[in-house]
């Protein structure tokens, strides 16, 4: 059993729920306002830090990582850094993520600064900066698209069953609930419910040595951390079309239909 650890400094544990709402409200209106994420993150995650600190350096390679405090955002941001991977690999996969979406470490690290914490210098903060750094990583291993509605709330999903913190809980069930309204069927809420399964299955990636991770292979990765084909995902994907992005402002060639957006 892991050691139970100290709060976060500065912190009184009790959520902040009407920032949550709020910000969840804004979330659902624009799927791609990614600040609004850790808004929710911060108000709703009380308790959520010493917990994964604690089950990390308890693994076998978590304490060495958690010395060497490597910020992973710099080493993922370094020029030509993902291009280096054979193909076939997680890194090669995590190259392309990058190339067909133009997102970048840095970027998801920049629009994450809304709070003092984010760059403190403690082992907690550090270990929410890896959580926050790899979340493309996760991207590509589950094989949840990250520039759709339907793929992120999938991957928030698996994120809540991997790492708790209500906060992913709250952002999933909300987006899955007004999938009900929008889309007029359960396809997406079952793809959501899929993505948690999936988390609770499979091995806790958080504790990977990611360094490592990426050269191999993306099958033999995907695995060894017990991760299977996503078919209710899949199935959403191709039956929802335009829908599985609901949540996104449309993009001035794809035939949303209007009516269902403005539900």
């Amino acid at each position: 059993m892991a050691a139970k650890l100290p709060p976060f400094p500065g912190t009184t544990g009790k959520r902040d729920w009407k920032t949550a709402f709020d910000a969840i409200r804004k979330l659902l209106a624009n799927g791609d306002d990614t600040t609004q994420v850790f808004r929710i993150m911060q108000a709703l995650n009380a308790g959520n830090a010493p917990m994964n600190y604690a089950k990390f350096i308890a693994t076998e390679e978590g304490g060495r990582m958690a010395y060497e405090r490597k910020e992973l955002a710099q080493v993922f941001s370094k020029p030509g850094y993902a291009r280096q991977f054979a193909p076939g690999t997680v890194g090669a996969a995590y190259n392309q993520f990058l190339e067909s979406t133009g997102y970048s470490a840095d970027g998801l690290a920049e629009v994450s600064r809304i709070n003092r914490d984010e760059d403190m210098l403690h082992p907690y903060a550090w270990f929410g900066r890896r959580i926050r750094d790899t979340h493309d990583i996760w991207h590509v291993l589950t094989g949840y698209k990250a520039d759709e509605s339907l793929g992120e709330a999938a991957l928030v999903a698996f994120s809540y069953a991997q790492v708790g913190g209500l906060g992913w809980a709250f952002i999933g069930g909300a987006a899955a609930l007004k999938s009900r309204k929008v889309t007029g069927n359960n396809l997406f809420m079952k793809a959501v419910w899929e993505g948690y399964q999936r988390g609770r299955k499979a091995k806790w990636v958080s504790g990977e040595d990611y360094e490592k991770l990426m050269h191999e292979p993306i099958d033999q990765a995907r695995q060894r951390l017990g991760l299977g084909e996503p078919v209710a995902y899949l199935k959403a994907q191709r039956e929802l079309g335009p829908l599985a992005s609901y949540l996104s402002r449309p993009k001035a060639d794809t035939p949303v239909l209007p009516e269902k957006l403005a539900a």
